[in-house]
C-alpha cells in the first residue's frame, strides 16, 4: 500500500439524529422509502411567525443518552451531536475508554451555522425578566458554534486535532475535508459532522431575513426544488456524525470500511448570488473529481444541494451539466432532504450518510414531494431506484455563498 493509500480517509462509523429517524437504520428506512415528515412547527413561541413548516426531530429524549452534567451546560444542537457521535463511535467499534492509551490520536471537527439559539433565548429571557443573577454560567459557552466539538472531545477524552467550521451549509462537507487533512498529517481517527437546532423562536426570527426561506403553509408544497412551483427551502433540525479513519488504522483494527472519502473541493461566490453559483459549484465539482482522480463518467449518483429557489436550482442543474458533460443526462440525481427539510450545516452530512448507505445497498433514494421536474436532470422521484453504485457526488451551497463538492467511493467491505 502506498503512503497515499495508507493515509487515505475512510468512513467506518455513522450516527444520525434526523426528523425522519433517530439512528442510522430508522433514517435509511424512511429515506429509501421517500417518506416526507415535513409538518407544521409545534415549538412553543413560534405560532405567530410566518415560517409554518419545518422538519422537527420528534421523540428525541436527550436525558436518555446524555449525562445530566453535560445536559445542563449544552444546547439542543449539541445534544443531537453528542448522541450522533455516540452512535457513530459504536458503529465504528470504538468503545468508551478505547482512546485512553492514545488520546491524541483522536480528533473532533464539527460544523455549525446557527449555534445554541434555544439555550441562549432561555438565558436572555431570564436576564430581561428576572435579572443578571438568574443567568447561568453556561450561557457563555452553550450558544457558541464550537460547543459540539468541545463537548464531544471532553466527554470522549479526545485530545487530537479539534476544530469547528463556523460557516454556512457547505461547512458540513468542509468538515470532512478538515478530517482528511488531519489524517494525512498523522492522526488516525477524527469524529466529524454537524447538527443544528434552529427552530426555537429566537433562531427562527433570525432566519426571516433569508429570502430563500419558504413561507408556504402546505407541507407537501413547501419545499419542491427543480419544479415550476419551487418557493424556497424548509428549515430543519438534526444532523449526523461520522467516524473517519486512516484506512491502514481501520484495517489494523479489523473494522469494515463503509466508504472512502475520495475527493473534496470548495469555492465561494457570494451571498445569494445564485447565478454566479453555477460557475463556483461547477469549479468545486471539477476540483473534487480531480482530487479523487475520478472521471465524470465514473459518477453513479449525485446528491443535489436542491435549494428550492428557481434561479438557484437552474444554476445547480447547469453546474452539474458543465462539470459532468454528456454523462449528466444519464446520472441519477436525488435530494432526500426535500422530505426532512434543510438542516443547514447538518444537511450535507445527512446527505453524506445517505450516500454511504446508497452505495452500500445499491439503491438511489427518491426525492420526496417532487414530481414535475422542469430542469434537464435525471431526478429520481416516486420510488427508490436500484442501481450499480460505486461512486457518489454530494453537493452543497450556503446562503452566504460557499460551494462544496465531495466524492465518495464505495468501501471494499460493502460490496453492492
Amino acid at each position: 500500500m502506498s503512503p497515499r493509500q495508507d493515509r487515505r480517509p475512510v468512513i467506518t462509523g455513522m450516527g444520525v439524529v434526523a426528523p425522519n429517524g433517530v439512528g442510522t437504520d430508522a433514517f435509511w428506512k424512511a429515506t429509501r422509502e421517500g417518506l416526507s415528515v415535513l409538518d407544521h412547527i409545534t415549538r412553543e413561541g413560534c405560532e405567530h411567525l410566518p415560517v409554518r413548516i419545518a422538519g422537527e426531530v420528534r421523540g428525541f429524549a436527550p436525558e436518555s443518552v446524555v449525562e445530566e452534567r453535560f445536559l445542563v451546560q449544552t444546547d439542543r444542537f449539541t445534544h443531537f451531536a453528542m448522541a450522533a457521535a455516540d452512535m457513530a463511535l459504536a458503529d465504528a467499534r470504538i468503545a468508551p475508554g478505547d482512546s485512553a492509551d492514545n488520546p491524541f490520536g483522536v480528533g473532533v471537527v464539527t460544523a455549525a451555522g446557527s449555534g445554541g439559539g434555544e439555550f441562549g433565548q432561555r438565558e436572555l429571557q431570564r436576564l430581561w425578566g428576572q435579572g443578571s443573577r438568574y443567568v447561568g454560567p453556561y450561557q457563555s459557552i452553550a450558544w457558541f458554534y464550537a460547543a459540539s466539538t468541545g463537548q464531544i472531545s471532553i466527554r470522549g477524552g479526545f485530545k487530537g486535532p479539534c476544530g469547528v467550521v463556523a460557516s454556512d451549509e457547505a461547512g458540513g462537507l468542509d468538515a470532512l475535508a478538515h478530517a482528511g487533512r488531519a489524517i494525512a498529517r498523522g492522526t488516525n481517527t477524527v469524529v466529524i459532522g454537524a447538527a443544528e437546532a434552529p427552530l426555537a423562536p429566537y433562531s427562527l426570527v433570525c432566519q426571516l431575513g433569508y429570502r430563500e426561506l419558504s413561507l408556504c403553509e402546505e407541507a407537501e408544497r413547501a419545499y419542491r426544488p427543480f419544479t415550476p412551483s419551487a418557493c424556497g427551502f424548509v428549515p430543519a433540525e438534526g444532523g449526523a456524525m461520522l467516524v473517519v479513519e486512516a484506512e491502514a488504522a481501520a484495517r489494523e483494527r479489523g473494522v469494515p470500511v463503509r466508504a472512502v472519502v475520495a475527493g473534496h473541493a470548495a469555492t465561494f461566490t457570494g451571498a445569494s448570488r445564485w447565478q454566479q453559483s453555477r460557475e463556483g459549484l461547477a469549479h468545486a465539482i471539477r476540483g473534487a473529481l480531480a482530487d479523487a482522480e475520478c472521471a465524470p463518467e465514473e459518477i453513479d449518483v449525485v446528491f443535489a444541494d436542491a435549494l428550492g429557489i428557481p434561479e438557484a436550482d437552474r444554476a445547480e442543474a447547469m453546474a452539474i451539466a458543465d462539470a459532468l458533460g454528456p454523462h449528466c443526462a444519464r446520472v441519477p440525481v436525488t435530494a432526500p432532504k426535500t422530505g426532512t427539510g434543510r438542516a443547514y450545516c447538518g444537511a450535507p452530512v445527512l446527505d453524506t450518510a445517505a450516500a454511504v448507505l446508497a452505495l452500500q445497498d445499491g439503491l438511489v433514494p427518491p426525492t420526496p414531494n417532487v414530481f414535475d421536474v422542469c430542469h434537464d436532470l435525471e431526478v429520481v422521484t416516486g420510488r427508490a431506484r436500484p442501481a450499480e453504485l460505486r461512486t457518489a457526488l454530494i453537493l452543497s451551497r450556503g446562503l452566504m455563498g460557499s460551494n462544496a463538492a465531495l466524492v465518495l467511493r464505495r468501501g471494499a467491505d460493502n460490496p453492492s
